[in-house]
């Protein structure tokens, strides 16, 4: 029996796991039927809206039409990307929906899960656990076709390659993150702690430029031009909406508080990097790892728009820095609270009634993150190192 559990604990058989439930929920998502949003209720969409929104974004840059404003007849919400990623989805746009449903939540899981395989010094066994325990999450966000479990393995795997001197493909895997989701910036902070900071700055302005006009390969200088402005006019309107499940929409739903998010960001930037003036310990690679882990777990607390499939990145970085670290009473409790109030907020674990009333008003799924986000910035980051 142990032999069995050993067995199918090693990494390929998760692979292998992974890739069966990209099948089974691609699958499930396709057949469900077509869906209607109470703001649009009169349209009728398909119930893999965003990958829609990927893909007409695709058509939409090649004939010059503004990427950024609502086209309700083929899909609900906008496209928040870069234009760069609206080319890159270009060999998937062209495929047949169930197929290119599958290979995109694939690109998802397999970034993800090889990322984590690629950490340097820690066992199979904690890379194995780390992948188990980010399970629930990553499925929630190929259930919704998000790029967050892509946004999590380019981030993990520009710590990998830092950790080898790689700085291309580390700078390749942080500009790849902006130009999906901006709160990939955050990760350039990683390069502090290594040699080499004018070559690792060449190559980030290297890919930035050749990712910023690779699209002209396609559009006219105009057009492009145009894109990036509408997309600058969209952030800036977006900026304006909800809280999410943040540290702001948690200050608002617990204690009444509705500060400025400006304010709330910049005083997490600063929680973030204050650990980092101990410069003495950036040749740890424990202290190192636990800023990587600090990093996944802000770029959702602290984002405003943080819905429910983003949590795969602070559950990533909750996971490396648990399994990472010697057991203790009060990081094993901190541990559990995010595999249950986080992981399965979402799912049939809790009655319907539980959700509406307090987990989602609440924001109780962001809650335990922000403790051992708190825990990594207050305590560990200032003690010994480990890993």
């Amino acid at each position: 029996m142990k032999s069995r559990l050993k067995k199918i604990f090693q990494f390929k058989y998760l692979v292998v796991l992974y890739v069966l439930v990209v099948g089974i929920t691609t699958a499930q998502t396709y057949a469900i039927p077509t869906k209607i949003f109470e703001e649009e209720p009169s349209i009728v969409y398909t119930t893999y809206n965003n990958y829609i929104i990927f893909k007409q974004s695709f058509y939409h840059l090649l004939a010059g039409q503004d990427i950024y404003i609502h086209y309700p007849s083929e899909h609900w919400d906008l496209y928040k990307y870069s234009p760069t990623f609206s080319l890159l989805f270009g060999p998937l746009a062209g495929l047949p929906d169930m197929l290119g449903l599958t290979i995109w939540n694939l690109i998802n899981v397999l970034v993800f899960a090889f990322s984590i395989r690629y950490l340097p010094v820690l066992t199979l066994r904690q890379k194995n656990w780390i992948l188990l325990a980010s399970f629930v999450e990553l499925l929630t966000s190929i259930q919704n076709l998000q790029s967050n479990g892509l946004i999590a393995g380019f981030l993990v795997y520009s710590f990998g390659f830092m950790e080898r001197e790689k700085y291309g493909w580390a700078a390749l895997m942080l500009v790849l993150s902006v130009y999906v989701k901006l709160f990939g910036l955050v990760g350039f902070v990683l390069f502090l702690f290594y040699p080499h900071k004018l070559k690792a700055a060449g190559w980030t302005l290297f890919w930035g430029v050749v990712l910023f006009f690779l699209p002209l390969l396609f559009v006219g200088w105009d057009s492009l031009l145009s894109q990036y402005e509408s997309w600058g006019r969209m952030l800036a309107n977006d900026y304006d909406e909800s809280l999410g499940l943040s540290v702001a929409g948690w200050l608002q739903s617990w204690f009444g508080l509705t500060p400025n998010k400006n304010y709330v960001v910049l005083a997490g930037a600063l929680m973030l990097l204050a650990p980092l003036v101990q410069v003495q310990k950036y040749r740890q690679y424990g202290f190192r790892l636990l800023t990587l882990s600090a990093l996944l777990i802000w770029v959702v607390i602290f984002n405003h728009k943080a819905e429910s499939p983003t949590f795969i990145l602070a559950v990533a970085g909750v996971s490396i820095w648990f399994f990472s670290r010697e057991r203790s009473l009060i990081n094993t409790i901190l541990f559990v609270l995010v595999m249950v109030f986080t992981s399965f907020s979402v799912t049939d674990f809790f009655p319907g009634a539980w959700k509406g009333a307090f987990l989602i008003p609440y924001v109780i799924k962001a809650v335990p993150c922000i403790l051992v986000w708190a825990k990594i910035e207050f305590w560990d980051a200032w003690g010994a190192s480990e890993a």
